[in-house]
């Protein structure tokens, strides 16, 4: 299986902590495996050096030159990234966007993608520098300050260190638990934060004391909410089978995986209810809901109301 293409577009000024974070894990994955899983590109408008946060710049090939496809394709930018008036390189991001190429944000990364309009209906989140600004651009954008928020097609982080958590997330994806768990442990990343921190409370914060694989399999479900795994998915990726994984979760939690990831995505539903506007259609497929039908019933069942009257009560209280 040929390695994915990873791009990262390099914004001048780009801080190299985060691109570090970033495209590190990636290159000690193509070492720990048996052949390279991932091929990094740098990339940026001019193509060359492109001068860092430091003292240090990057080679880079130009978006004209570059040779896809892409499997996912990062821009990077720190500074003001609201101040950028690039419309070549915001073409450009369109067109992957439109040849269905999955966008990611790093840092003010994702102020670049929400100028392009390539951010509406997707949860996401930037540098906590950047929030505000991008508030008042628009109040339609779905911005939670998380250290990571992983929407479909669309991957965002807050910069800093924070690439570290949203790359073993995607490790733990596309190669299960145990070998994120590797990548790791060679940078010595002792705990591996979930997306929801600081500004919520972690995972074991919210369960308790909780077992290994239980604790995987929650970060996996926080992670892939509006494409939900399958329980034979996850068990794979946390390493047991399906029935050892459901036994885990009845002792642990009292209740089975599949209704432990139900309930936290209609809490997300239930959020954004409260604070968007989003149609009733966008809310059901940000959470992973097959049909507004069946998003309305499994929200009536959980909250003994329907969804529109939980957003008719956030509204009257405003």
């Amino acid at each position: 299986m040929p390695p994915k293409r990873i791009g990262f577009v390099l914004v001048d000024g780009y801080a190299m902590m985060s691109t570090a974070a970033a495209m590190e894990p990636l290159r000690a994955a193509n070492l720990f495996s048996d052949g390279p899983l991932y091929d990094i590109v740098p990339l940026s408008r001019q193509g060359g050096p492109v001068a860092s946060s430091l003292p240090f710049t990057i080679e880079t090939t130009a978006l004209a030159r570059a040779r896809g496809p892409f499997d996912l394709v990062f821009v990077v930018a720190g500074g003001d990234p609201l101040a950028l008036n690039d419309p070549t390189l915001l073409a450009w991001l369109r067109r992957l966007d439109a040849a269905g190429v999955p966008l990611g944000g790093i840092s003010g990364g994702a102020a670049i993608l929400a100028q392009a309009g390539l951010m509406a209906a997707r949860r996401f989140t930037v540098h906590w520098h950047h929030l505000e600004e991008l508030h008042a651009l628009s109040p339609d954008f779905l911005l939670e300050r998380r250290l990571f928020v992983i929407d479909r097609d669309r991957y965002s982080c807050a910069g800093g260190t924070a690439p570290l958590d949203m790359m073993q997330a995607i490790l733990a994806r596309d190669h299960g638990t145990a070998f994120a768990r590797r990548i790791a442990d060679w940078f010595i990343q002792t705990q591996i934060r979930p997306a929801d921190a600081p500004q919520q409370a972690g995972i074991s914060a919210r369960y308790g004391a909780l077992p290994r694989p239980v604790m995987e399999a929650l970060e996996l479900m926080e992670t892939h909410q509006a494409d939900p795994l399958d329980l034979g998915q996850i068990a794979a990726l946390v390493g047991l089978s399906p029935r050892q994984l459901q036994r885990q979760f009845d002792a642990a939690l009292g209740r089975s995986v599949i209704r432990a990831y139900r309930e936290m995505r209609l809490t997300t539903a239930r959020e954004l209810l409260r604070n968007s506007r989003l149609p009733m259609g966008e809310v059901a497929a940000i959470t992973g809901f097959s049909t507004p039908p069946v998003f309305s019933d499994s929200y009536r069942a959980h909250y003994g109301e329907a969804p529109r009257d939980t957003r008719r009560a956030a509204q009257q209280a405003s």
